[in-house]
């Protein structure tokens, strides 16, 4: 690693440029990391109930006997994604950096430049992983601007079919989608309105058909990624170009088992230390498969 670049003077602020957030929020705080808890130190449990039909009243008689028509069962969800990261940062260099390379500061770089796209590469390709492996069909069509709108007419209209809620989707695109949404052909609804023939109701370029639009960078849009070291794009890794989900589908467990920091010490070697590990996880919930929906760009790998 680089050695600390000592400058005579540091401004106290740090000027990272575009520092990244989690482009998949709304997903990190889904209600169903409220609504199921745990187990045990890694289990949840997501319970299910299924029933029969009614049927014809017998106004003349009592048919057979009573009967139990309900069942229940779990879908059982154990976390794997075990994370750590830690830094060690000598007193000296705080006070020759002017108090820039500080814990505060290098857990707030670590947090926006590494950790928050990490925990959004995991959480796309684990959905996707978890999707494919459910059952679920990814629509691979080459989107352009004549076409963007029917395959995502196709996305939601499947989603309805399944009654899925129309409140509360998201779809997450690729900048590049979101331009096409903006060009699409058939973007501008046409009215008349008053007998006026220059009155014009478009569809809104963050919104579409009342779906929240929420851009992602394409390098966290991938199918599959590695996680060796940070994250990185697997071999052979498709393009997600469009992901359209409502929240309640998924679940994104996530538990800190420990986070802090110790003073200079011996077992230090006189360094400031900081360490942090964090369990956690992402799954969907197979009951409610049909409120995920994928449209990718297949990559040199099965998917």
């Amino acid at each position: 690693m680089a050695s600390v670049n000592y400058a005579e003077k540091y401004e106290r602020a740090l000027a990272q440029a575009y520092p990244n957030v989690l482009h998949f929020s709304e997903l990190h705080n889904t209600e169903n990391n409220v609504k199921y808890t745990f187990l045990d130190a890694k289990t949840i449990h997501i319970p299910f109930l299924t029933t029969t039909g009614r049927k014809n009243v017998n106004r003349d008689s009592i048919d057979g006997q009573f009967a139990r028509n309900v069942d229940n069962g779990n879908q059982t969800l154990t976390m794997q994604f075990y994370r750590e990261w830690s830094t060690l940062i000598d007193p000296a260099d705080m006070d020759e950096t002017n108090q820039v390379l500080t814990i505060q500061n290098a857990t707030k770089v670590f947090n926006e430049t590494q950790k928050f796209p990490e925990k959004d590469a995991y959480l796309i390709s684990k959905v996707f992983k978890d999707f494919r492996e459910a059952g679920g069909s990814v629509n691979t069509t080459e989107l352009t601007t004549a076409n963007v709108l029917t395959v995502f007419d196709k996305l939601m209209e499947d989603m309805d079919e399944a009654n899925v809620p129309a409140v509360g989707r998201i779809l997450y695109t690729t900048p590049a989608v979101k331009t096409l949404l903006k060009e699409a052909q058939a973007i501008s609804r046409s009215i008349n309105v008053d007998g006026s023939n220059d009155e014009t109701i478009k569809r809104l370029v963050s919104r579409l058909d009342e779906v929240k639009i929420q851009p992602v960078p394409s390098s966290l849009m991938k199918t599959a990624y590695t996680f060796d070291n940070g994250y990185a794009a697997a071999e052979g890794a498709g393009q997600v170009n469009m992901f359209l989900v409502h929240p309640s589908s998924v679940i994104t467990p996530e538990k800190y088992e420990f986070a802090g920091t110790e003073d200079p010490s011996a077992h230090t070697k006189g360094d400031y230390l900081y360490y942090e590990k964090s369990y956690e996880d992402v799954f969907i919930i197979n009951n409610r498969i049909a409120g995920i929906a994928f449209n990718i760009t297949p990559g040199s790998g099965s998917y």
